[in-house]
């Protein structure tokens, strides 16, 4: 679970380390270096992704042209020449489509998808803001984001057949925490019966599971599971 944490980290560090700021204060991504950060060696292939996350915003009643700013661009090439090429900027939101849009075996994909769930949920609340934010103040924040996280995990569980969501979810657990249980890490952590383990987790710990939860949740519903039994599996495999 600590290599998770790490991931994240590591890869929050390179979707900042792109991120622009216009002169208006507004943050944006250039298409082709986040391209690059998702680890897509082909422009085409690329715009394929693009294009479908373009679709997703239409079909969610949002202006592409607000979050997919099309431009073009001159390159310096070889012997002073210049070649015209297609670039975008970027919304959060246009990543955010994006990373949901994009092939989910890709690690970088993966990651992104947790990343950018994470902040499209902190719309109340500025990234500044909430680095300032005290060490209990951000578990309580990622706290209502993983309450969040897992009712539409249930909702996307229930469409693929699961019944059993104590056992659903316990799969997902022995994923993350390498074969324990939700009882097993509250008898680690020393918790009393029926209290939530996800109530006692710092701030990284939770981002953690928020991880698992939106990888799963996406999963599901990308993959068309149907049974309980591949829905377990999905869970459980999804950290490993």
């Amino acid at each position: 679970m600590k290599e998770h944490i790490v991931k994240i980290k590591e890869t929050t560090k390179t979707f900042e380390d792109i991120k622009h700021v216009n002169e208006y204060g507004m943050e944006f991504w250039y298409a082709r270096e986040f391209m690059t950060a998702l680890e897509y060696k082909r422009w085409d292939k690329f715009m394929n992704v693009i294009h479908a996350a373009e679709i997703a915003c239409e079909t969610s009643n949002n202006r592409v042209g607000d979050h997919f700013l099309h431009l073009e661009k001159m390159i310096n090439l070889a012997k002073g020449a210049k070649r015209k090429i297609i670039d975008y900027q970027l919304s959060r939101y246009a990543c955010y489509l994006i990373v949901q849009n994009a092939d989910p075996k890709k690690e970088t994909v993966a990651l992104g998808q947790t990343y950018f769930a994470i902040q499209t949920r902190k719309q109340e609340l500025s990234e500044q803001e909430y680095n300032l934010l005290s060490e209990d103040d951000k578990r309580f924040y990622q706290r209502n984001l993983t309450r969040k996280g897992n009712y539409s995990l249930n909702l996307a569980a229930k469409d693929a057949g699961v019944k059993k969501f104590d056992k659903f979810h316990n799969f997902g657990y022995k994923g993350l925490y390498g074969g324990e249980t939700a009882n097993d890490i509250a008898k680690r952590k020393k918790l009393r019966y029926r209290e939530d383990i996800l109530d006692n987790m710092g701030s990284e710990e939770l981002a953690a599971n928020l991880f698992r939860i939106t990888q799963t949740e996406s999963k599901l519903k990308k993959d068309h599971v149907n049974t309980e039994d591949a829905a377990n599996q999905v869970h459980y495999t999804i950290e490993m």
